[in-house]
């Protein structure tokens, strides 16, 4: 934000269009929020993983004590928080980069945007190791037959 003039000259080499530079600023500024939901998320995460991580190491060895279940179950429920706010800050960076293709211009930012959409889908929904985590546990295929 502070060079600003810099990155207009960069970004006037690559696109035939003048803006304003408060356009600019907006454009960065975008980005940079981005960037910063990012962050944020990742902090939390990874505190939450350290939440679960004490959680776990709480949970009795003995399957029959009382508290066994309860505080495993607590431990599931706070990695499933911290791999959602993860995710999610993976999510920010990805579109941070396509929010970046703005500085080239408006077609730039439909297309990177597409781009990271469809990538988010096929590795979310059609991927190998989204197919691996679908399979069902040994266990379940015994406990089924």
């Amino acid at each position: 934000m502070g060079d600003l003039d810099r990155v207009i000259g960069l970004a006037g080499d690559l696109t035939p269009e003048q803006e304003p530079d408060v356009v600019w600023e907006v454009k960065i500024l975008i980005i940079l929020l981005f960037l910063a939901n990012a962050f944020l998320k990742f902090v939390w995460s990874n505190r939450l993983f350290g939440y679960c991580a004490v959680v776990m190491a709480a949970v009795p060895n003995d399957a029959r004590d009382a508290r066994a279940a309860s505080r495993a179950r607590k431990a599931g429920e706070i990695n499933i928080t911290a791999a959602r706010g993860f995710n999610r800050g993976l999510r920010s960076l990805y579109f941070a980069l396509a929010t970046a293709a703005w500085l080239l211009g408006s077609e730039a930012l439909i297309a990177a945007t597409l781009v990271t959409v469809l990538v988010l889908l096929r590795r979310e929904f059609a991927s190998q190791s989204r197919a691996v985590l679908m399979q069902p546990d040994d266990s379940e295929t015994h406990t089924q037959t």
